[in-house]
């Protein structure tokens, strides 16, 4: 179509917001996600939505609003950082009874960042504790500051749990909508991003299509930077037949040659030479086969990474890209979408890994077999569980690190006994406590001359537990030196810290 034509005015057309969700684990993004699909989808089509596709829609006073269904903030930027305009408005959600969190600053971030609107949505309202204006002066000091503290970001104070607020969100969606004036421009070849992706085993590669500008029909020549193929199918959100899809539109397509990368940008090509020759033909592992440096001082932690769709994959690989590895080396095997299978858990009883499970599962049989084998096998819901999973494991592997803590201090006023390594001293306590059990260093002056451990603990002839200061104390000493009397006995315990990462 030539230029001055796809350009002309009446192509520019109203389209649909697209809306994502946003915030800190446990927050609420779900349970809104979830009520607003309760309110206004399965309410008139029976059944809802069946599979996971990444997006949908649903309409509000006679107006249409599509909602990016992600797994969190990690998704939407592994979405960004593939170019992708992916959303027009950003909803963050913020529990009324917590506040902002830390992945709630990490979600303000990806926001300004992607320079798109945002709406405040101070969920959990109905809880015991919550308090808005609390959340609303924290926001202020991330520069997120409300209508109602003088500020030009709307909020509005929500419950999943009682559809308090569900109404007037929507209401602010359409009305940021409209002072944003979207336009999709129908004259140009169908364009947009790959919103999710997986390969189903009797369709093939199924692929969630979201249109940015442009047409897209059955029978038309898709391609991405990996991939390319013929429109077969073309589905709504909801698995129905759709004759076209418009701009803002998520649609499910049937026809790529193999499963394309979530995030990538797609477009419809004049025929399959032109999508081939444009397509990089660039294979796009998780990470298999990455070449790694060890040093022989630091532990290898080895993992088979399955998730239900590939829109998870990248995600996730983000994440544990972030945990440190100065002690412990993070190397994946294996990150592919499916179920667990046997070759995971042959693989990863060769090569000592565990097998990480992203919303997938496990039959008895595989179960049975990785338990025979000693191969752990978790499944994770949630990205941000997953990698705190995986932070435990690796922190777990750390040596512990040996804290020394000092409790008194006495001084040796006089030797009773000397027996081989073992001595009877009286003594004094200056500073502290002792207590049976506990180590000593000896000091001459300011010379640390040996150490050694107090076996047992006398006053006036009876055993106690402990002598504090002023005490005299009859201290059974044991040790690798001889005190004397007039030395400094340091008394102090050691304890194992955790290791850290």
């Amino acid at each position: 179509m030539p230029k001055k034509i796809q350009n002309q005015k009446e192509n520019f057309q109203p389209r649909p917001p697209v809306v994502v969700i946003l915030g800190h684990v446990d927050h609420g993004k779900s349970s809104i996600l979830e009520t607003i699909k309760d309110l206004k989808i399965t309410e008139k089509e029976a059944g809802g939505i069946t599979q996971h596709i990444g997006a949908y829609e649903i309409e509000h006073q006679g107006k249409t609003i599509t909602f990016i269904d992600t797994p969190g903030h990690e998704a939407f930027s592994a979405m960004r950082s593939r170019g992708a305009k992916v959303a027009d408005i950003a909803i963050l959600v913020v529990a009324a009874d917590e506040g902002v969190k830390p992945q709630t600053k990490e979600a303000i971030l990806h926001i300004k960042k992607s320079g798109i609107p945002v709406i405040v949505a101070i969920n959990k309202i109905d809880k015991p504790g919550a308090d808005p204006e609390r959340v609303k002066r924290e926001l202020a000091k991330s520069d997120i500051l409300v209508e109602s503290m003088g500020g030009k970001i709307p909020s509005v104070e929500t419950s999943a749990k009682t559809r308090k607020g569900i109404d007037t969100l929507l209401e602010l969606i359409l009305l940021v909508a409209e002072m944003e004036e979207l336009r999709g421009n129908r004259g140009l070849p169908g364009e947009g991003v790959v919103i999710e992706s997986y390969l189903d085993k009797k369709r093939g590669p199924t692929t969630t299509l979201l249109l940015r500008n442009g047409i897209l029909k059955p029978g038309d020549t898709i391609g991405t930077d990996s991939t390319f193929g013929k429109v077969k199918i073309l589905e709504n959100f909801q698995g129905s037949q759709l004759e076209k899809a418009c701009p803002s539109q998520p649609c499910i397509v049937i026809g790529f040659e193999n499963v394309p990368q979530v995030g990538e940008k797609f477009k419809v090509y004049p025929d399959l030479e032109s999508a081939r020759e444009d397509t990089k033909k660039e294979e796009h592992p998780f990470y298999p086969a990455e070449v790694l440096v060890i040093e022989p001082d630091k532990k290898v932690l080895n993992l088979i990474l399955k998730t239900d769709v590939r829109g998870s994959l990248e995600p996730i690989k983000e994440v544990l890209k972030i945990i440190s590895q100065e002690k412990v080396v993070l190397r994946i095997l294996k990150g592919e979408v499916g179920d667990i299978s046997e070759g995971d858990v042959k693989l990863a009883e060769s090569s000592r890994a565990k097998i990480l499970g992203f919303r997938v599962k496990i039959n008895p049989a595989i179960q049975g077999l990785a338990e025979r084998e000693g191969v752990k096998i978790i499944i994770y819901d949630i990205i941000y569980e997953l990698s705190q999973g995986v932070r435990q494991i690796m922190e777990k592997m750390v040596e512990p690190e040996k804290v020394r803590i000092d409790l008194g201090k006495m001084k040796a006023l006089v030797i009773f006994l000397t027996k081989g390594r073992r001595q009877i001293i009286g003594a004094r306590v200056t500073e502290g406590e002792v207590k049976k059990g506990l180590m000593i260093e000896v000091f001459k002056g300011e010379e640390r001359i040996g150490g050694g451990r107090i076996i047992n603990l006398q006053r006036n002839k009876k055993d106690i537990e402990k002598g504090v200061k002023g005490d005299e104390c009859g201290i059974l000493f044991e040790g690798d030196v001889k005190a004397e009397e007039g030395d400094l006995l340091v008394v102090y315990r050691e304890e194992k810290k955790k290791g850290s990462l």
